[in-house]
């Protein structure tokens, strides 16, 4: 038994199949949790050697629910529970015998959580087969995958990256963690949903905003492109080799000295990018050339001082040109692993091109604990994901995770037991419990969010919706151009109150260590090495609030210390990195996964679920603690069914490529004679696919893509998904993003879009901005008892500071004073979002 874990004491029944349901019950195994989980008598639904790792930690017992004697073995597990988990469709868990509803009922503290694919109150997609691949077609995930493929004419396109089931995961853990500590409060358990189109529709969140009138100086070489072509009628038919020429310098693709790829992304922060011009020896050539330097990036282009400047994103194609061709040749002198070094010590955000294989067996992920060892009944010494979430204080404890074990029904009975024997309750019980009661979750919790750009900032964002009182911090100099420092910020400080200190100054870090004293939890984004600088280290911050809990995310980081723990990173380095560029562009021509920030969201999710962790962890033992995530532990759970390896694995051959449209002949997309058509059956359903009419003699059929092919362009992508399904198929007509905006947009109404379905959009006409934002409502988790919260928009940086300062107890005249001598500001540039 490993004591630490702070999820020890807490049972969880796993009902679920495939992949989002029981990792989330992994999730909860690994962080100390006691998890049943129960398969039918012939296993799990989906066969994966994946299952391994789903189901590490956890007790298997094989429950036939069809019959009255499992389904009272069932009930019998249940009642010694405090978590029970599903991800069936909406009704099917209820159909079997178990009640959600009327359980918590008979046990008020129960916390039941379900995962369906689409939400069970969209009445047209409730009872659709919710594959992954389905949601994702249906989400505009597949047609909507970047500038890269709009510009080579690739719609649709297609991912085997589980990306709903990921975000639904890190969204699902997290809900039942939250519940977990309100119950410490209350007494009250609570139902949960998590549809996981709902989660991929967040994950996915920078696909689908739309911002009117954006300014120019914000469009890239691609977008213009884009625009050019469409204005001109001209094909959008351009070759990866083109597309390289409209990327630019500082963030994109490299050919090095050994044939393999380097990804350099150092743009927006003027730092990262003279620092990779220092180490390539360009940054005197180029400022002799010309290059010009502009001071404040926040100003509007008409008020600067040159036509561009270094840390601005993105460059003029003039300038892209001349460092491109430069940055070329300096990169064939050294081999990617040897840019991958230079890059990381020299604090530059950058690195190699590897393959998922590479990263799993590679020796940073070993001596991190990013990748760990289990001994699996079946496969043997298995490599898999280590742990998604951690607290410092345990997680040397969660480098070693137990096998799964399948046992009978009388020893995970017995297991339950022991657990509930020796259980000290802290939770109101009995007529203690508070009933009638919708209080959010984290009502009254406030958080002091340090962080940037994307990951960071959303883990804060995604914990308002529960009641947590945020307070944005930053400098009072940006570090980043406009399009990082502010337009990303539309989604990540939703619902916070922001403030600009100068925390270099003395006056600035009194006010630093006043704000520390008046939160319940301090986070932050960056490597470990700077902690101690800042005084965010363990010693230091108890000093200035004994107890005070502290979470902190980065790019490399795992739950022990590897060679690269202090490199620099963002979303796009662990992409390249973990291999997810070479599946998705193929390994000669590696391409980032289209969707802004597929791993800084769920980085983001992980974070808030850390936070959560540690909220309660401190609530039950009355010990504080510092949580931990990664982006490349964002990057093992996208990739959960790819990384992992062991003696006599498969090849790495899943779908990789542009020209990848499906996961094999019966998993794929087909033009119809009006629309794409997403399929995703397999050879067991070829009985069913008979039946539907059109599509006799595929069963036979020696080449099933070229019959499938000529059927389905006899009649339209709706009318096929609709035979198909009414056969039992999972198939559906690809849909982009502008259509769901069109039809599921309503104007702002102080709501989160819970009660709307499957997809909820809010624009805001009157966004402080100046601009009209259309945003996908945070909308995923959706408790049946406590409030969610619907927060305000993102309000201007440095709009709060004089509110906060004076709360602290600072006067009119200090305030005056500081604001004159740069100690505190009120915002960056002259206007909101500069022009």
């Amino acid at each position: 038994m490993k004591a630490n874990l702070p999820l020890i004491g807490v049972r969880v029944i796993d009902f679920g199949q495939q992949i989002a349901g029981p990792a989330v019950a992994m999730i909860l195994a690994d962080l100390g949790a006691t998890v049943i989980h129960i398969d039918p008598p012939t296993g799990p639904t989906w066969k994966s050697p994946a299952n391994a790792i789903l189901n590490r930690n956890k007790t298997t017992v094989n429950i036939d629910l069809k019959t009255d004697q499992g389904l009272a073995q069932a009930h019998t597990l249940i009642k010694h529970a405090d978590v029970v988990l599903e991800n069936f469709r909406p009704g099917v868990i209820k159909r079997l015998g178990i009640d959600f509803e009327q359980l918590r009922k008979e046990r008020p503290e129960l916390i039941t959580i379900s995962l369906p694919g689409f939400a069970s109150n969209d009445e047209l997609r409730s009872q659709w087969k919710a594959t992954e691949a389905i949601i994702a077609a249906n989400s505009g995930a597949f047609t909507d995958m970047g500038f890269n493929r709009v510009l080579m004419g690739l719609d649709p396109s297609f991912s085997p990256l589980s990306l709903g089931s990921a975000y639904a995961t890190a969204m699902g853990a997290s809900s039942v963690v939250a519940a977990l500590f309100a119950r410490e409060n209350l007494g009250l358990g609570d139902h949960i949903e998590v549809p996981g189109v709902a989660a991929l529709m967040e994950g996915l969140s920078y696909n689908s905003i739309v911002i009117e009138d954006l300014p120019e100086r914000y469009l890239t070489m691609r977008e213009h492109e884009i625009n050019y072509r469409k204005e001109n009628n001209l094909p959008m038919d351009v070759s990866y080799e083109e597309l390289q020429e409209y990327l630019d310098p500082f963030y994109r693709t490299y050919e090095c000295k050994d044939g393999r790829f380097f990804y350099a992304v150092c743009p927006s922060h003027r730092n990262h990018a003279k620092r990779c011009l220092q180490v390539m020896g360009l940054y005197e050539e180029l400022l002799a050339k010309g290059f010009p330097e502009v001071n404040n990036l926040h100003l509007p282009i008409s008020e600067w001082d040159g036509e561009t400047s270094i840390g601005f994103y993105p460059l003029p194609k003039k300038w892209a040109d001349i460092i491109s061709a430069k940055m070329k040749k300096v990169f064939l002198t050294k081999t990617s692993s040897e840019w991958g070094v230079i890059f990381g010590e020299g604090q530059i955000p950058g690195a190699p091109h590897r393959t998922t294989q590479e990263w799993v067996n590679s020796q940073h992920c070993a001596d991190a604990g990013l990748i760990v060892e289990v001994d699996d009944p079946e496969y043997g010494v298995m490599k898999q994901p280590g742990p998604i979430v951690w607290l410092e204080e345990s997680a040397e404890q969660m480098l070693t995770p137990r096998p799964r074990v399948t046992v009978n029904f009388e020893l995970a009975l017995a297991e339950l037991l022991d657990v509930e024997e020796t259980e000290q309750v802290t939770r109101p019980t009995g007529s203690e419990i508070i009933h009638n009661n919708d209080q959010p979750w984290l009502e009254g919790v406030k958080i002091l969010d340090l962080t940037n750009v994307i990951a960071g900032p959303h883990s804060a964002a995604f914990l308002s919706r529960f009641g947590a009182q945020v307070t944005k911090l930053d400098p009072v100099t940006p570090m980043y151009d406009p399009l990082i420092g502010t337009l990303f910020s539309f989604q990540t400080n939703i619902g916070k109150k922001s403030a600009l200190v100068d925390i270099t100054t003395e006056q600035g870090k009194a006010i630093f260590h006043q704000l520390v004293k008046s939160v319940d939890l301090v986070l932050i984004n960056a490597p470990e090495r700077q902690m101690v600088p800042l005084g965010l280290d363990e010693a230091s911050l108890q000093v200035l609030n004994p107890g005070v809990l502290f979470c902190r995310l980065d790019c490399l980081g795992g739950p022990t210390r590897g060679s690269k723990t202090d490199y620099i990173g963002y979303d796009d380095i662990i992409q390249a990195n973990s291999g997810i560029m070479s599946r998705f562009g193929g390994p000669q021509t590696p391409e980032e996964h289209a969707h802004l920030g597929t791993l800084d969201v769920n980085c983001g999710f992980a974070g808030g679920l850390g936070m959560a962790l540690s909220l309660y962890h401190k609530k039950r033992t009355g010990k504080h603690s510092r949580a931990r995530t990664s982006l490349s532990a964002a990057a093992n759970l996208a990739q959960i069914k790819f990384a992992y390896d062991y003696d006599g694995r498969a090849p790495f051959d899943e779908p990789s490529g542009r020209e990848a449209l499906g996961n094999h002949d019966l998993s794929h997309f087909y033009a119809t004679e009006q629309g794409s058509l997403f399929i995703d059956s397999n050879e067991q359903e070829l009985s069913l696919l008979e039946q539907v009419p059109g599509l006799a003699g595929v069963s036979v059929a020696e080449d099933k893509k070229a019959f499938l092919s000529q059927a389905f362009a006899k009649d339209s992508a709706d009318n096929w998904a609709l035979a198909l399904r009414e056969k039992g198929i999972a198939a559906v007509r690809s849909t982009g993003i502008e259509e769901l905006r069109e039809r599921y947009t309503r104007p702002a109404d102080g709501k989160m879009g819970i009660d709307l379905g499957s997809y909820a959009f809010s624009c805001y006409a009157d966004h402080p901005s100046g601009h009209s934002v259309t945003i996908i409502d945070h909308y995923s988790i959706r408790p049946s008892r406590a409030k969610i919260i619907a927060q305000t928009p993102t309000e201007r940086f440095g709009h709060s500071t004089t509110e906060i300062i004076a709360s602290l107890g600072y006067n009119e005249q200090q305030i005056a004073t500081m604001l004159n001598d740069n100690i505190i500001g009120t915002g960056w540039g002259k206007e909101y979002l500069p022009s």
